[in-house]
This record gives C-alpha cells, structure tokens and sequence, in this order.
C-alpha cells in the first residue's frame, strides 16, 4: 500500500512539495484570489491576535477588512473566514470572499486557521476544543470584548447584544467544518455557510457504507482512502518547509511535524492496514470527536450548507446527514448542492456557478443564495427570502437555470429494481431469473474509478476499469420515454456467499471481513461507459452470512432515451486499500431471493 511516513524527511518533502505546489490536489482548497483595484471601497488591516486554544495559547494571524463609512457610529455585521486545508489568510478561498463581502459592506475577518499560514500550533483537524475555541476568541475581538495584539480593538461591527457580534462565517472545506466547531462552542455566531466540508471524518478517511442508515455510520472502519489521506498528510506536514519562520507552537507530536499527537496516531493505524478492536474504537471515536457528528446538536446557528457533486473526498452523503441532524433538531437548514467540489470543476466552474476566484456573489445561483443568508440572519432582513429547503445543479441543463429546487429533501420518490441471476436490472420481482455468478479478488487492486493523485496533480488519467472476473455487474433495458433523473443516494441490499469471507470474519481484527466496491455506470447506446461523477461506495461487509445495505453517494445524473443503468460491484480499487486475502464471493438470485437496488428518482420510469 503506498503510503506517507510520518517519518517522511525533509528533502523527501521538498521534492514532493515542489510536485504538489501548483497541483489541483492544492488548487481545490485554496483557489487564486482575484486582484484588488485601487478603489474598492474598503481598507485592510494585518492583526496578531493570540488566543486560548484548548491547553494552548495560540498567535492568529488575520486580516480585517473594513468597508467604507463603517465606524462606531456606522457599525456593520461581520463575517468571519479561513482557509481550507493547506491554505492560509491569502489564498482565494478566504481572501476572495472577505474582499467580496467587504465590498458589500460587511465587516469581515480574514484568517490562516491553526497550524497554517503564519498562525501558531500545531494543525489539530477543527477540534472545537481547539480551533473552535480559537475562532471563539476571535469573536471576542470583534465584539470589542478584547484587544489585537498590538492594542487594536474593532469597535465598528453591528451588536446584538454588549458582548454579543452580529457574525455569520463562510468557508470551503477545512474551512466549512470550523464553522460547525464555532458555532457548537460559540452561541453568538449568527449564520453559517460551510461548503463542501465533512460530517463524519471516520466516513471520510476510511468509508463503510455498509448499514449506513441516512448518513449514520456503524462500528465497522471501512476501507482506507490513501490517496486522499497521504496528500494531505503530505501538505500538513510541509508546513514547516512552507513557512520556516514558524515559532515552536507548530511542533507536533508522536513524532509528527505539524499534527496534534492524537491526528497522527489516526494516521498510523490507518496506514498499518490493521484494526484490532481498542485501537481501532479509540481511533474511530478521536476522528468522530473532530466532527460534526458528534456535536451538531450544539449548533443553533442557521446553517446553508453547499456541498460539490464532483467530491470523491467530502460526497455529498456527508452534508445529508448533516442536515438530516440540524433539521431534526429544529436548527434552520437549507442545502444546496452544486456542481465543483474537490474532485473537479473548482479551477474553472461551470458558466453560472460560484467562483470563489472571482467572487461573483451577485451573479450565481449560489452567491445569491449566500447574499440572501446574510442579509436575512445579520442585516435582519426578514422580508429577503432565504430560498428553499433543497437545490441541485442538473448538468444536462444548457439555458436557463441549472437548478432544480424542492420544498423538502429529499426530492422525489423511489424506484426499485431486481438484481437478476443473468446479468440484468428488471423492474419486477417476478421477472428475476435463478442464477450464480462469482467474483474473486487478486492480491493487486483490480479496479479504478475515482480521479488517481495522478490526476489530481494535473497529470493525464486513466477512465475506470474493472479487470475481467474481479467485478459483477447488472445492466437495466434502455430508458423509455422520458428521460430518468436520479438526484440522491442509492442504496442497494445484498446477500453474498462468500465462504473464505466467512472463515475470516471470525478474527478479532476487523480488516479480516469482506470489503467490496458498489459503483453506478450509464451505459449509452453505442456501448461506451460512464461511472457517475466517478464515485464509488466501499463497503466492510459486517456478516457475510446475512444480508447487507450499502448507501451509495449521492448524484444528480440524467439517464437519457436509450442509455442504460449498470449496477457493479467490484473486488478491490486502486484508490482504496482493500481485501486481506483472497475471497471468491458468489451472488445467487431468485424471485424469492434476490437483490435489490434503491433508486432515489424525480421523473422517470425505468424497465
């Protein structure tokens, strides 16, 4: 299994960093910012503000951007951003959107999170103890409540109550899930927007979708997702090389550079590609506790989450659970989900998408959106709208809009169809034929679906493959009429035989049960292939001997007139760490006993 050290050397991590600097592993989290005229109506002060962090004080490093005629007299609501993973005050992500917000008069803070930029301690993954109670302290300065470093106090942002900010925040990725972490600590932040950003880092960095129940997870780790998790190992890791003036705060531990001692021991068993059951507990709950699983039902502040269809990393089960949580515990919620996430599309989005390099606010479907959140929750707005509860960008629309929008998440209704014994998807029980059919697994992964580091660095990739005789696959007949449009998560229930499976299972450790790969293709006419937004669901199989779901992620894909559905499912892939041993699995299909697959569908009948 490639991995990273955490050993890894510094002139091991010069040459990497040189390959990854101007990459789109990076340019996904922290985009270029636009350049800034001369006139745009609003100053930029550079802050030092040192903060309590958990068992540490930590140096932030901010900027704040002050529109004109803000004063005390004149006071604004303030928003507060930082950066994604590996990025910093500077970078497009953060700047971009404070100089856009700034420019429509709010007050906003711009600064590196912990551990990036040049901002002190170690990097500790948007602990709310730590970073959340960080960015908590930087409430504080905007209430006037407490000085910069240098004595600076901002007393020119809107109030609701002495100490008490009118505050909302905005941010992509490791900088949406500090907004969550604020707001559980922090009970004055007012509004948030996170945009593609995680629920469960467990789900994350080592997915099981395997009786995941609307975005639950169970106590099963899943399988590993090394290529993610050794390029941002790598990033976190190079700071010190990035920023060699850092002071010792940044230090990290169990023999880390730049983590927190408890993200690097994750990190070490996740890359041992063993999970004895303590270890593995502990790692799962650390990686839990670092997430909004486990402490939205201390967020009140209303939340307009944005998440990417393109987003092999943070898919878009993530943010549904997210807002299954908050809806169900009365928070306001809204979610859209749009197109670029951190699997493509980011660099340059498509023709009327938020472009976090431009900051066109005014002039997407989303900035709009977001406008409308903050005019409603900080300028106290109430007659602006905030929009409906669920939108979905459809790529298969050329003019007009590209949203869809529903009253209600999720949209639509349900359709099943059959796992038959001879290869086929059928729309009727009854029309299931008896069949077995067995793959087996090799010893070298055999499978490939999402976009590889190869070509998450710029470099050329490969389409998805199966190998023959590592994969079962199930093809529906062509679709009639109308056209199918799925928007949401699949799910399909299954039953294996899988006797090797059976006989490993009894160990201890984890890694010794069943892992499969279930993965939806549209198949058009002419026979060519496509995996939906390339993604894929791994699954640790908990019992072979008893039937099993898998939530596949979440799409928005058209099947048109003549294309075809194509449920697979698939031994191993090359972005995952897989099987230990080899496993033959059988699938055995009668009316009485056969498979089944979920289809969250809005229009559209499938045969």
């Amino acid at each position: 299994m490639p991995s990273v050290s955490r050993a890894v050397s510094r002139p091991a991590l010069r040459r990497s960093l040189a390959l990854l600097a101007g990459s789109a592993l990076a340019a996904p989290l922290f985009l270029t910012a636009p350049a800034v005229a001369a006139a745009d109506p609003y100053s930029v002060t550079a802050l030092k503000v040192t903060v309590q962090a958990g068992e540490r004080h930590c140096t932030v490093d901010a900027d704040v951007y002050r529109p004109a005629g803000v004063d005390a007299a004149h006071p604004a609501p303030a928003v507060l951003t930082t950066n994604g993973f590996g990025g910093n005050k500077k970078d497009g992500s953060t700047d971009g959107l404070a100089k856009a917000l700034a420019t429509r008069g709010y007050v906003a803070l711009a600064y590196s999170g912990l551990g990036f930029g040049k901002t002190g301690c170690p990097i500790s993954l948007d602990d709310p103890g730590i970073d959340g109670r960080a960015a908590s302290g930087l409430v504080d300065l905007l209430a006037g409540a407490r000085t910069a470093d240098n004595g600076t106090r901002l007393d020119y942002v809107a109030k609701d109550g002495a100490r008490d900010p009118r505050v909302g925040m905005i941010g992509g990725s490791y900088g949406g899930a500090i907004q969550l972490a604020t707001a559980a600590v922090d009970h004055r932040v007012d509004a948030l927007v996170p945009l593609i950003t995680w629920n469960d880092l467990s789900y994350s960095l080592d997915p099981n979708n395997a009786g995941r129940t609307h975005g639950g997870t169970g106590p099963l780790p899943g399988a590993y997702k090394w290529q993610w998790t050794n390029g941002f190992f790598l990033i976190g890791e190079a700071q010190g090389l990035l920023h060699p003036q850092l002071d010792p705060s940044r230090t990290g531990g169990s023999g880390c550079l730049h983590f927190v001692a408890r993200a690097c021991e994750t990190k070490r068993l996740l890359d041992s590609g063993k999970y004895p059951a303590q270890k593995t507990d502990a790692v799962l709950r650390y990686a839990r506790s670092v997430s909004p699983v486990s402490y939205l039902p201390s967020v009140q502040a209303p939340t307009l989450l944005v998440q990417g269809q393109r987003d092999s990393l943070f898919n878009l089960n993530e943010a549904a659970a997210t807002y299954r949580t908050l809806a169900a515990q009365g928070t306001p919620v809204k979610m859209i989900w749009q197109a670029w996430g951190h699997s493509g599309g980011m660099k340059k989005p498509v023709q009327g998408e938020l472009n976090l390099a431009h900051g066109n606010l005014d002039t997407s479907y989303v900035g709009r959106r977001v406008l409308a959140w903050f005019d409603h929750y900080l300028r106290h707005r109430t007659a602006t709208g905030t929009g409906p509860a669920f939108a979905y960008h459809r790529d298969w629309v050329t003019a007009g809009s590209a949203y869809a929008t529903s009253p209600a998440f999720p949209a639509g209704g349900t359709r099943r169809l059959y796992l038959s014994g001879d290869g086929k998807l059928v729309a009727q029980r009854g029309a299931v034929a008896r069949g077995s059919r067995t793959y087996r697994n090799l010893r070298m992964a055999t499978s490939h679906s999402e976009s590889s580091l190869s070509g998450l660095l710029g470099l050329p990739d490969v389409a998805p493959y199966d190998a023959r005789g590592t994969y079962l696959d199930w093809t529906s007949q062509p679709v009639a009429g109308r056209p199918v449009d799925v928007v949401g998560a699949p799910r399909v229930t299954l039953k294996v035989t899988s006797p090797q499976a059976g006989r490993a299972q009894r160990s201890a450790d984890a890694a010794d049960k069943l892992v499969l790969f279930a993965k939806l293709y549209d198949v058009a006419p002419d026979g060519r292939k496509t995996l939906v937004h390339r993604l894929v669901a791994p699954a640790r199989v908990p019992d072979v001997t008893r039937r099993f779901t898998v939530e596949l992620p979440g799409i928005v894909h058209r099947y048109e007139p003549g294309h075809r559905l194509r449920f697979v499912i698939a031994a191993s892939d090359d972005a995952y760490v897989g099987n230990r041993g080899v496993k033959p699995v059988t699938v055995t299909s009668t009316p009485g006993d056969t498979g089944v697959l979920e289809l969250p569908v809005t229009q559209g009948v499938l045969r």
